[in-house]
């Protein structure tokens, strides 16, 4: 119940859908002859949508989650035992993995995602495309039920117990991640891949990766507000 109300609310905050809304209230109100108020909401979503489609504004948003946990060269990964890969992109998260697997090649990998509207779930999706890379079967074990980070960390936890583990998601994830893995008294150890932020000769404007990037950045802080409301409630 819970997640479906999150991700109902969540849609009505992304930026792509409040342009759309924005447009649609404007026709409202040109259909209402309402032409002074057309104007004004027509005027703001212009400048909505030359604010999330430019490279100032997305990287500014993304900044602050990127960094939190961009230099971890020197950490000790020694004695983790597992690496767990987030379901979600798995195409930009696995190059990494396949380098934490060359360093510790007996720890045990954990693919964890549900099936969402795809046909199979993003668990075994990724456990066949770690083996087609090399990586022993025997040693990835799937999460199939989590449908998001809340209920991957639960089922984690009933996994590995306090185990330390090396977490592997999207760098924009991982503050969020973070915060709710230890939440549940777990140990990760924060492995950041798949950044957005470039190095840019010159500032993007009207551009539609941009506007991807603001979505990933609104994403991960209603989710971080998300977990702040739940534990005020709690």
């Amino acid at each position: 119940m819970l997640f479906s109300l999150k991700k109902f609310i969540s849609i009505f905050l992304e930026p792509f859908t409040f342009a759309f809304l924005l447009l649609v209230l404007v026709f409202i109100f040109l259909i209402f002859n309402s032409y002074k108020k057309a104007k004004f909401s027509l005027f703001f979503g212009l400048i909505f949508l030359f604010l999330i489609s430019n490279s100032v504004v997305s990287n500014f948003l993304l900044s602050s989650l990127e960094n939190k946990y961009k230099n971890q060269n020197n950490l000790d990964i020694s004695k983790a035992e597992y690496i767990l890969l987030l379901g979600g992109d798995f195409k930009s998260r696995a190059y990494e993995v396949i380098k934490l697997n060359q360093k510790l090649p007996n720890a045990k990998i954990i693919t964890s995602g549900y099936e969402g509207d795809k046909k199979i779930t993003d668990a075994l999706y990724a456990k066949q495309e770690l083996i087609s890379m090399g990586i022993d079967e025997n040693r990835i074990i799937m999460q199939t039920k989590p449908k998001d980070t809340i209920e991957e960390a639960v089922a984690i936890k009933k996994l590995i117990k306090d185990k330390s583990f090396i977490l592997v998601t999207s760098a924009y994830h991982l503050p969020r991640a973070m915060k709710i893995f230890k939440k549940e008294g777990l140990n990760p150890i924060a492995v950041p891949t798949d950044f957005e932020i470039e190095e840019l000769k010159s500032n993007r404007y009207l551009n539609v990766k941009e506007i991807k990037k603001v979505h990933l950045a609104i994403h991960e802080y209603l989710g971080i507000l998300w977990l702040e409301i739940k534990e005020m409630l709690d």
